[in-house]
């Protein structure tokens, strides 16, 4: 949300009739994440009215649905047994009184609402256990990626809603994410909480499948809805519909949404992994109205579209958002956004294109012309859900593959683990150990030196043919690392790295590209000093890896014949 400077007063513009200021001075001091919070809360309120409509008569009755525990039910121990979902509550004070959740199997779908209209789900409250181990959940639990979320209106048998719950919530790639905005908010990364008007006239019902091998832990939810007396003609059904293209397609937009009917669109969510290095989001999105054969909206840039500027970064606003953006410009990269048109939807009477063009900045050897330019082609990974309203049927025909497609396909040819090389001839002073963290599926080797003298890790790994490669490091940063030097069989990449931050995080240190020869080579990190915040020299290493560069690349063969070791190279 911008903020206007005016006569020494912040302005909120457009938001209500008369607009809200606050001395700029004090905007200014105030902590980002509170200034954040207060806009939020400012825009809630005046938003639609919100505020203005609580004082007016509001028709129907109010219901929820909810997992609390009910009179007859079993939940733990010997499975799950519902015997009456419409029983009563238990309210006694019996421990398993408190039991609100389930346990979804693999494989099994959950049936969270199944009501009778007329009425309009107005909050959807969603929790479960994340994936990874813990007390609750030994080996782990389902990912929210691998569980499809399916909504269906007025007994229609095909959903109107059909998406990975994740993605729903503009949660991608299976990771949690915070989410500050109107419609979604995912508080504290485990909190999903979404407040679409879903209208239905008959019926109707929300599921979850549980794609995944491990169960779903811990789900409780509340369904919040208003029953009515009836709904008018004229009311357009809520859609939110999944689709992917693992890579894009050459020569074609990425389609978000393609439907005839009336109605308006009012969101995206629009997740990127890059397969290139360098800023993959130059494309315009092209909006096609009622058949119109030439987009009559037609944008400027991706960044543009989810209302940022010069490229994205990780925010959260109530009308658009980024909340995965990882590094900048790697091969890998992982970018997730979110847009909602609620103060200006897209309307249409007769039909609805979306799309993307799939076009960014890219490396001197994936260009014909060996160059780097602003305006190739790209061959990324692109997921997205789209969000709109409209009468009738909707005649998109896509739908959302198993969690098996869904998956993002692997780009690593070689993956060495640190934590196969801890033996002594493999480090320098002090000592290593294997530690388990959040991050990684397995254990990363923690390299402890009491000095940065004569402090090294190496890490040995095979080649078994010529192709282009990148070289990189999954590394931990955190408060009592040190600075370090990469070399590659004895050729120094870049510059030294430092893996101090004063919170434990992941990151990927990318090296070079390069044409490897066949057979062992040698990754070796030397300790040059520490940053002056770190307490200590240590170096957290979970891998080294070869990830693949696009076959084109190959194809072209720019560097096919370049001696990396004269002239170590990384494009960017």
């Amino acid at each position: 949300m911008s903020l206007q400077a005016h006569s020494g007063w912040t302005i909120l513009p457009g938001m209500t009739t008369r607009p809200w200021r606050f001395p700029h001075a004090l905007v200014v001091g105030m902590q980002k994440a509170a200034c954040v919070a207060a806009l939020v809360a400012i825009s809630q309120a005046a938003s639609a009215g919100l505020l203005d409509d609580l004082a007016k008569p509001q028709n129907g009755r109010s219901r929820r649905v909810t997992s609390t525990m009910r009179v007859g039910e079993v939940r733990r121990g010997g499975g799950e047994v519902k015997l009456n979902p419409k029983a009563e509550p238990r309210g006694d004070r019996e421990e398993s009184s408190n039991w609100d959740n389930f346990r979804v199997p693999p494989g099994t779908t959950h049936v969270l609402m199944d009501e009778r209209g007329p009425g309009v789900i107005t909050h959807i409250w969603i929790t479960f256990l994340g994936p990874e181990p813990q007390d609750w959940a030994k080996q782990g639990s389902a990912n929210h990626q691998e569980m499809l979320l399916r909504m269906f209106w007025d007994g229609n048998p095909r959903p109107a809603v059909e998406a990975p719950l994740g993605d729903f919530f503009a949660n991608c790639f299976g990771l949690r994410r915070e989410v500050i905005s109107l419609p979604v908010i995912v508080e504290d990364a485990d909190s999903y909480n979404c407040f679409w008007r879903m209208p239905f006239r008959e019926s109707a019902r929300i599921e979850i499948e549980n794609q995944s091998d491990k169960p779903i832990s811990l789900l409780y939810y509340n369904i919040d809805w208003i029953q009515l007396d009836t709904l008018p003609e004229d009311t357009p059904y809520f859609h939110a519909q999944y689709r992917q293209e693992y890579p894009v397609r050459s020569g074609q937009d990425y389609v978000v949404l393609e439907t005839t009917g009336k109605g308006h669109y009012v969101g995206t969510v629009l997740a990127v992994r890059t397969r290139s290095p360098s800023w993959f989001g130059e494309g315009d999105e092209k909006i096609y109205i009622d058949g119109e054969l030439k987009p009559s909206i037609w944008g400027t840039g991706t960044e543009d579209y989810f209302l940022s500027a010069w490229g994205l970064k990780t925010t959260s606003t109530p009308y658009f958002g980024v909340p995965c953006f990882d590094q900048w410009g790697i091969v890998g990269g992982h970018t997730a956004a979110y847009r909602w048109h609620l103060n200006d939807p897209i309307v249409f009477n007769k039909g609805i294109k979306v799309t993307f063009e799939h076009f960014g900045w890219i490396s001197p050897d994936e260009n014909p012309e060996g160059r780097s330019m602003s305006w190739n082609e790209r061959e990324d990974d692109y997921a997205s859900v789209a969000f709109w309203y409209q009468t009738g049927q909707s005649t998109f025909d896509a739908r959302a593959p198993h969690a098996r497609e869904r998956r993002l396909p692997s780009l690593e040819r070689v993956i060495a683990y640190a934590r196969d090389f801890a033996d002594a001839q493999h480090h320098g002073n002090g000592s290593v150990a294997m530690q388990q963290l959040d991050l990684y599926e397995g254990p990363q080797l923690l390299y402890k030196p009491t000095n940065p003298e004569n402090a090294w890790l190496e890490i040995p790994f095979d080649v078994k043919r010529k192709e282009p490669l990148r070289l990189l490091l999954n590394v931990t940063k955190s408060y009592d690392f040190g600075v370090y030097q990469a070399y590659l069989d004895g050729v120094k990449l870049g510059e030294p790295f430092d893996c101090y931050s004063p919170k434990v995080v992941n990151e990927e240190v990318h090296l070079l590209d390069f044409w490897p020869d066949p057979g062992r080579h040698l990754v070796r990190l030397e300790c040059t000093g520490k940053n002056p915040l770190s307490s200590g020299w240590y170096c957290g290493l979970e891998s080294v890896r070869l990830r693949e560069r696009r076959p084109r690349v190959e194809a072209m063969g720019h560097d096919r014949d370049k001696d990396w070791r004269k002239s170590p190279t990384l494009y960017r």
